[in-house]
Protein backbone atom coordinates (compact mmCIF):
# COMPACT_ATOMS: atom_id res chain seq x y z
CA UNK A 1 0.00 0.00 0.00
CA UNK A 2 1.79 3.77 -1.10
CA UNK A 3 1.61 6.27 1.56
CA UNK A 4 -1.52 8.18 -0.36
CA UNK A 5 -3.34 5.03 -0.44
CA UNK A 6 -2.79 4.54 3.31
CA UNK A 7 -3.22 8.01 4.37
CA UNK A 8 -6.72 8.22 1.98
CA UNK A 9 -5.54 10.65 -0.38
CA UNK A 10 -6.32 9.80 -4.27
CA UNK A 11 -3.69 7.82 -6.36
CA UNK A 12 -1.85 9.30 -8.88
CA UNK A 13 -3.79 7.26 -11.50
CA UNK A 14 -7.29 7.56 -10.21
CA UNK A 15 -8.39 10.59 -12.86
CA UNK A 16 -7.65 7.55 -15.45
CA UNK A 17 -10.46 5.38 -13.63
CA UNK A 18 -12.93 7.83 -13.05
CA UNK A 19 -13.08 8.51 -16.40
CA UNK A 20 -13.73 5.44 -17.63
CA UNK A 21 -16.05 4.81 -14.65
CA UNK A 22 -18.34 7.84 -15.54
CA UNK A 23 -17.93 7.44 -19.49
CA UNK A 24 -19.10 4.06 -18.97
CA UNK A 25 -21.53 4.81 -16.98
CA UNK A 26 -23.36 7.55 -19.71
CA UNK A 27 -22.67 4.82 -22.06
CA UNK A 28 -20.50 6.65 -23.78
CA UNK A 29 -17.94 5.29 -26.33
CA UNK A 30 -14.04 6.31 -25.71
CA UNK A 31 -14.46 8.08 -29.32
CA UNK A 32 -18.27 9.47 -28.63
CA UNK A 33 -16.56 11.25 -24.76
CA UNK A 34 -13.54 12.40 -27.01
CA UNK A 35 -15.57 14.53 -29.26
CA UNK A 36 -17.65 15.63 -26.24
CA UNK A 37 -14.22 17.20 -24.85
CA UNK A 38 -12.60 18.25 -27.81
CA UNK A 39 -9.95 15.65 -27.46
CA UNK A 40 -8.16 13.00 -29.73
CA UNK A 41 -9.16 9.78 -28.81
CA UNK A 42 -5.99 8.02 -28.28
CA UNK A 43 -4.83 10.84 -25.68
CA UNK A 44 -8.31 9.70 -24.10
CA UNK A 45 -7.32 6.00 -24.04
CA UNK A 46 -3.80 7.17 -22.52
CA UNK A 47 -5.45 8.73 -20.07
CA UNK A 48 -7.43 5.99 -18.88
CA UNK A 49 -5.08 3.36 -18.94
CA UNK A 50 -1.91 5.52 -17.13
CA UNK A 51 -1.47 7.60 -14.54
CA UNK A 52 -1.09 10.97 -15.68
CA UNK A 53 -2.25 14.21 -14.46
CA UNK A 54 -4.24 16.04 -17.53
CA UNK A 55 -4.21 20.23 -17.78
CA UNK A 56 -6.72 22.12 -16.21
CA UNK A 57 -8.48 23.29 -19.17
CA UNK A 58 -8.57 20.22 -20.75
CA UNK A 59 -9.95 18.50 -17.43
CA UNK A 60 -11.84 21.23 -17.37
CA UNK A 61 -13.55 19.71 -20.76
CA UNK A 62 -14.04 16.77 -19.98
CA UNK A 63 -15.35 16.81 -16.65
CA UNK A 64 -18.38 18.69 -18.42
CA UNK A 65 -18.27 15.91 -21.55
CA UNK A 66 -18.55 13.25 -18.38
CA UNK A 67 -21.34 15.27 -16.54
CA UNK A 68 -19.40 15.66 -13.40
CA UNK A 69 -17.28 17.90 -11.88
CA UNK A 70 -13.08 18.61 -11.90
CA UNK A 71 -13.21 17.68 -8.14
CA UNK A 72 -14.72 14.40 -8.43
CA UNK A 73 -12.36 13.30 -11.06
CA UNK A 74 -9.48 14.06 -9.29
CA UNK A 75 -11.00 12.35 -6.40
CA UNK A 76 -12.14 15.13 -3.97
CA UNK A 77 -14.66 14.12 -1.55
CA UNK A 78 -14.05 9.76 -1.45
CA UNK A 79 -13.78 9.61 2.07
CA UNK A 80 -16.43 12.27 2.81
CA UNK A 81 -19.88 9.96 3.44
CA UNK A 82 -22.37 10.51 0.50
CA UNK A 83 -25.40 12.60 0.62
CA UNK A 84 -24.44 15.06 3.50
CA UNK A 85 -24.49 18.20 1.33
CA UNK A 86 -27.05 20.55 1.35
CA UNK A 87 -29.67 20.38 -1.15
CA UNK A 88 -29.49 22.94 -4.88
CA UNK A 89 -31.24 26.03 -4.91
CA UNK A 90 -33.96 24.08 -7.92
CA UNK A 91 -34.56 20.44 -7.40
CA UNK A 92 -36.59 18.37 -9.59
CA UNK A 93 -37.72 15.22 -8.53
CA UNK A 94 -38.84 12.57 -11.35
CA UNK A 95 -40.11 9.21 -11.66
CA UNK A 96 -38.16 6.53 -14.10
CA UNK A 97 -39.56 4.63 -15.99
CA UNK A 98 -38.97 0.37 -16.37
CA UNK A 99 -36.83 1.05 -19.11
CA UNK A 100 -34.72 4.09 -17.63
CA UNK A 101 -34.88 1.60 -14.55
CA UNK A 102 -33.13 -1.08 -15.97
CA UNK A 103 -30.46 1.02 -17.92
CA UNK A 104 -29.15 2.18 -14.48
CA UNK A 105 -29.26 -1.40 -13.07
CA UNK A 106 -27.29 -2.27 -15.97
CA UNK A 107 -24.14 0.65 -15.01
CA UNK A 108 -23.76 -0.75 -11.31
CA UNK A 109 -22.18 -3.85 -10.20
CA UNK A 110 -23.09 -3.50 -6.17
CA UNK A 111 -27.05 -3.69 -4.93
CA UNK A 112 -28.20 -4.02 -1.67
CA UNK A 113 -30.24 -7.11 -0.92
CA UNK A 114 -33.31 -7.13 2.04
CA UNK A 115 -33.77 -10.12 3.39
CA UNK A 116 -35.25 -11.70 6.89
CA UNK A 117 -32.77 -13.53 8.55
CA UNK A 118 -33.05 -15.76 11.88
CA UNK A 119 -31.58 -12.34 13.58
CA UNK A 120 -34.51 -10.37 12.03
CA UNK A 121 -34.44 -7.78 9.20
CA UNK A 122 -31.44 -7.37 7.45
CA UNK A 123 -29.58 -5.00 4.36
CA UNK A 124 -26.90 -6.48 2.57
CA UNK A 125 -24.56 -5.26 0.00
CA UNK A 126 -23.97 -7.68 -3.11
CA UNK A 127 -22.03 -7.86 -6.35
CA UNK A 128 -25.02 -8.53 -9.36
CA UNK A 129 -25.46 -8.91 -12.53
CA UNK A 130 -28.73 -8.31 -14.54
CA UNK A 131 -29.88 -11.50 -16.61
CA UNK A 132 -32.92 -11.45 -19.04
CA UNK A 133 -35.23 -9.45 -16.48
CA UNK A 134 -33.63 -10.65 -13.37
CA UNK A 135 -31.22 -9.34 -10.84
CA UNK A 136 -28.17 -12.28 -9.69
CA UNK A 137 -25.84 -12.53 -7.26
CA UNK A 138 -23.42 -15.22 -6.04
CA UNK A 139 -23.15 -15.96 -2.69
CA UNK A 140 -22.22 -18.84 0.11
CA UNK A 141 -25.03 -20.94 1.10
CA UNK A 142 -25.97 -20.44 4.81
CA UNK A 143 -25.18 -16.97 4.60
CA UNK A 144 -27.34 -13.91 5.33
CA UNK A 145 -27.78 -13.44 1.53
CA UNK A 146 -28.90 -16.82 0.89
CA UNK A 147 -32.01 -15.95 3.15
CA UNK A 148 -33.50 -14.67 0.34
CA UNK A 149 -34.25 -17.98 -1.66
CA UNK A 150 -37.61 -18.65 -1.58
CA UNK A 151 -39.22 -15.40 -0.28
CA UNK A 152 -40.34 -12.20 -1.31
CA UNK A 153 -37.29 -9.89 -1.56
CA UNK A 154 -36.19 -6.37 -2.20
CA UNK A 155 -33.51 -5.15 -4.36
CA UNK A 156 -31.83 -1.77 -4.15
CA UNK A 157 -29.36 0.45 -6.26
CA UNK A 158 -28.25 4.06 -6.11
CA UNK A 159 -25.94 6.91 -6.89
CA UNK A 160 -25.00 10.34 -5.13
CA UNK A 161 -23.58 13.00 -6.89
CA UNK A 162 -22.91 15.69 -4.11
CA UNK A 163 -20.91 18.04 -6.14
CA UNK A 164 -24.25 18.42 -8.05
CA UNK A 165 -26.50 17.96 -5.48
CA UNK A 166 -28.07 15.01 -7.36
CA UNK A 167 -28.62 10.81 -7.62
CA UNK A 168 -31.10 8.30 -8.62
CA UNK A 169 -31.86 4.92 -6.67
CA UNK A 170 -33.83 2.05 -8.43
CA UNK A 171 -35.94 -0.72 -6.51
CA UNK A 172 -36.70 -3.99 -7.28
CA UNK A 173 -39.16 -6.31 -6.04
CA UNK A 174 -39.25 -9.98 -6.96
CA UNK A 175 -39.32 -13.39 -5.23
CA UNK A 176 -35.98 -14.77 -5.23
CA UNK A 177 -34.54 -18.93 -6.01
CA UNK A 178 -31.35 -20.38 -6.06
CA UNK A 179 -30.72 -21.04 -10.54
CA UNK A 180 -30.19 -24.62 -11.45
CA UNK A 181 -27.10 -26.37 -12.13
CA UNK A 182 -27.14 -25.25 -16.15
CA UNK A 183 -28.51 -21.76 -15.69
CA UNK A 184 -25.44 -21.73 -12.68
CA UNK A 185 -22.66 -22.53 -14.84
CA UNK A 186 -24.33 -19.90 -18.01
CA UNK A 187 -24.71 -17.00 -15.24
CA UNK A 188 -20.89 -17.61 -13.70
CA UNK A 189 -20.16 -17.55 -17.63
CA UNK A 190 -21.24 -13.96 -17.48
CA UNK A 191 -20.29 -12.81 -14.56
CA UNK A 192 -18.01 -9.65 -14.85
CA UNK A 193 -15.57 -9.94 -11.73
CA UNK A 194 -15.34 -11.85 -8.31
CA UNK A 195 -17.12 -10.68 -5.32
CA UNK A 196 -15.66 -8.25 -3.32
CA UNK A 197 -15.93 -10.53 -0.33
CA UNK A 198 -14.27 -13.12 -1.96
CA UNK A 199 -14.40 -16.59 -0.94
CA UNK A 200 -14.20 -19.90 -2.55
CA UNK A 201 -17.32 -21.38 -1.15
CA UNK A 202 -19.45 -18.64 -3.25
CA UNK A 203 -21.04 -20.93 -5.56
CA UNK A 204 -24.77 -20.52 -4.43
CA UNK A 205 -26.48 -18.38 -7.64
CA UNK A 206 -29.56 -16.75 -6.44
CA UNK A 207 -32.26 -15.02 -8.73
CA UNK A 208 -34.64 -12.74 -8.03
CA UNK A 209 -37.41 -12.28 -10.76
CA UNK A 210 -38.62 -8.79 -10.89
CA UNK A 211 -41.88 -8.51 -10.23
CA UNK A 212 -42.20 -4.48 -9.64
CA UNK A 213 -39.56 -1.97 -10.53
CA UNK A 214 -39.54 1.70 -9.34
CA UNK A 215 -36.96 4.24 -9.91
CA UNK A 216 -37.06 8.06 -9.18
CA UNK A 217 -34.08 10.83 -9.31
CA UNK A 218 -33.41 13.93 -8.61
CA UNK A 219 -31.17 16.63 -10.78
CA UNK A 220 -30.96 20.25 -10.88
CA UNK A 221 -32.36 22.79 -13.37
Amino acid sequence: MSDKEHHGLPDPGDIGRRVALQRERLGLTREEAAVRAGMAPGYLEYLEEHPSAPSGPGLLRLAAALETSVEWLRGGGTNAPPGRGRASGRPRYLELDEEECWARLSTHGVGRIAVTTAEGPAIIPVNYQVADGAIAFRTKPGSAPSAAVGHEVAFEVDYVDDVFRRGWSVLVVGRARAAGEEEARHLAGQELGEPWAGGEERDLWVVVRAERVTGRRIHTE
